[in-house]
């Protein structure tokens, strides 16, 4: 279903991704919009690696609620605003990904929603499996 690979032709990734995945069979897709680093109550930390955590717990609660796992994700886009501790940064995403190495795109952008936003992360899945969908509408 997906093959995640580094063609030798190209230098290797620079962190831990892959530069490609291929989906084949019958999959379901599920496509995030940007999730930040706010806790479920509203609240915003200051420190931008706490707003990271967040933002990858909400790609997380996101994935669970369509019956999925972060074993499913495709591909990470990573907006970041100023500068942010990249071993940090490096290390939280490493622990959160355990092996996994999906596709992934970082960017360093002007800015976000709004001006305490320092961090958002989009994100695409997909799975065989037949879900289990949690939805608050």
């Amino acid at each position: 279903m997906k093959a995640f690979r580094n063609p030798p032709q190209i230098a290797a990734p620079l962190a831990a991704y892959s530069h490609q995945a291929e989906i084949t069979g019958s999959v379901r897709w599920l496509v995030l919009s940007g999730q930040v680093g706010m806790t479920p109550a509203g609240e915003l930390p200051d420190d931008p690696i706490e707003q990271f955590g967040l933002a990858l717990e909400n790609v997380a609660a996101n994935l669970a609620a369509a019956g999925m796992r972060p074993e499913d994700l495709v591909k990470l886009t990573i907006y970041l605003v100023g500068e942010i501790d990249l071993d940090r940064r490096r290390k939280r995403l490493s622990a959160w990904l355990n092996d996994l190495r999906p596709c992934m795109t970082v960017m360093t952008v002007a800015g976000l929603a709004t001006p305490d936003l320092r961090v958002e992360i989009e994100a695409i899945a997909c799975a065989e499996d037949t879900p289990t969908i949690v939805s608050r509408q």
